[in-house]
């Protein structure tokens, strides 16, 4: 304005940590706000010991996410030979083949032999 006022119309809720690295040199960001949001920030303002700062804060974030142990649950569906395909073609929600094991009792269907089937899948949680 006529006075030499600039106005910057950024988001203030990541200019805090911003702010507040300029005035300690620390990098305290809160557990509820995006780190990328506050490199977003540091960028824009070109402030490269943060960005760094913040880019090794995600980074760290993120490792420590796919550290993570994936579990398995499975399912174990008792079906004739006739379901197999129609089971299998149909799983979905993550579920995954994993094992058919059959349970060799026979049994007639009509004319027909029939055997069944414990049809094993699981899903990762």
């Amino acid at each position: 304005d006529e006075t030499g006022a600039y106005l910057i119309d950024r988001d203030p809720t990541y200019f805090g940590p911003v702010l507040n690295y300029l005035r300690h040199g620390k990098l305290v960001i809160n557990k509820d706000l995006a780190e990328e949001g506050v490199l977003e920030e540091a960028e824009f303002y070109n402030i490269t010991s943060l960005i760094k700062l913040v880019k090794d804060k995600i980074r760290e974030r993120d490792s420590k996410i796919s550290q993570v142990p994936v579990k398995h649950v499975y399912r174990v569906l008792q079906c004739q030979e006739e379901e197999l395909t129609q089971m299998v073609s149909t799983m979905s929600d993550g579920w995954k083949f994993e094992q058919l094991v059959s349970i060799g009792s026979q049994y007639s269907c009509g004319r027909a032999q029939q055997s069944e089937y414990l049809l094993i899948v699981s899903r990762e949680v």
